[in-house]
């Protein structure tokens, strides 16, 4: 564990100028006291750990110190392979970059390593859209991903309901979702971000002019922050609902699960059958219909009063078809 710890702080200070204690314990996970003892350790073996003193001091390796110690182990070397996204690269571009550092990194490994690409490729394999929707790249992708790449400021037109906008955007990083390509970007004026998907992208023009990156910009926190809000800004509407034991566990599946639970959990005791109203946030009354069909029997839909009666009409026409008598029995 500790020799490990060791390794992995050598080859954090060979790869930055200094680090902090604070930093490095940080990255390590341990406390400051710890590290202190570490480097001390580390130079009492012969690496030339230097610590600055002073509030603007910190661990610095000397005399361009370079450890030998880079070789990976195949739990290592198999997750590398694991990293990449073949297809999502493949879409934008990097294919060739992408294959070309697969080789150097194959052919720098040990040779009892070398079948670590095809091991990790037979236990691991990413298939990004959604089911029963044929994946189709936009056909701009690649120009906005070279823009991502060397931070250069985009003019892009893209369609916004029934009309065309232009907007000049500075591209910060790419979301794969469910097959469908987004960019997150910052518009400069008014100065905010916000998130496009490019197969709605009519044009890309790109040219020499470069952004300077917001360095605190965080792509994945900022990707699940926005996520949220959209998921919770096309839930619009309301429908009260009566649910059996088995409907409160089937919810989940039939609508937005994170509203099923918040539902759920404000809801009152049971009844004397066992079920639970609640008031459940749809997208619409139509949407909503189509969702808690899947339910059948499961949910009683008892407001509004419109939607009730279509599943009054529902039931009734369904009972017809299998021409049985309705009854109270389940």
């Amino acid at each position: 564990m500790r020799a490990a710890r060791l390794i992995k702080m050598v080859l954090l200070l060979q790869s930055r100028p200094s680090m902090t204690a604070a930093e490095l314990a940080r990255e390590l996970e341990v406390s400051e006291r710890t590290i202190t003892r570490d480097a001390q350790a580390l130079s009492e073996a012969g690496v030339p750990v230097y610590a600055d003193r002073g509030r603007a001091g910190g661990y610095r390796l000397i005399g361009g110190y370079r450890t030998r110690l880079t070789g990976l182990a195949r739990s290592e070397a198999e997750a590398l392979f694991l990293s990449g996204v073949p297809g999502a690269l493949r879409e934008m571009g990097l294919e060739d970059a992408a294959s070309a550092a697969r080789l150097k990194v194959s052919a720098a490994l040990l040779p009892s390593l070398r079948d670590a690409p095809h091991s990790a490729a037979q236990r691991f394999h990413l298939d990004a859209p959604a089911w029963f929707a044929e994946p189709k790249t936009p056909e701009l992708l690649p120009a906005v991903a070279e823009a991502v790449w060397d931070d250069r400021r985009i003019i892009a037109r893209y369609r916004r309901q029934e009309a065309e906008v232009k907007r000049e955007l500075e591209p910060y990083g790419l979301v794969l979702k469910a097959g469908v390509w987004y960019v997150c970007a910052r518009v400069p004026n008014p100065g905010s971000f916000r998130v496009y998907r490019i197969d709605r992208f009519t044009a890309v023009e790109s040219g020499d002019e470069r952004f300077v990156r917001d360095e605190a910009f965080d792509l994945p926190g900022f990707w699940a922050e926005r996520a949220a809000q959209f998921a919770r800004s096309i839930l619009r509407a309301t429908v009260v609902v009566r649910l059996t034991e088995v409907g409160r566990r089937q919810l989940r599946y039939a609508v937005d699960p994170l509203s099923a639970q918040e539902a759920l959990a404000e809801a009152g005791p049971p009844d004397g059958e066992g079920r639970v109203t609640l008031t459940l946030p749809v997208e619409s009354h139509d949407v909503a219909y189509t969702q808690l069909l899947a339910l059948g029997p499961e949910v009683e839909v008892l407001q509004p009063s419109g939607l009730r009666q279509r599943f009054a009409q529902a039931a009734a026409r369904t009972a017809a078809y299998y021409d049985v008598q309705v009854t109270d029995s389940p």
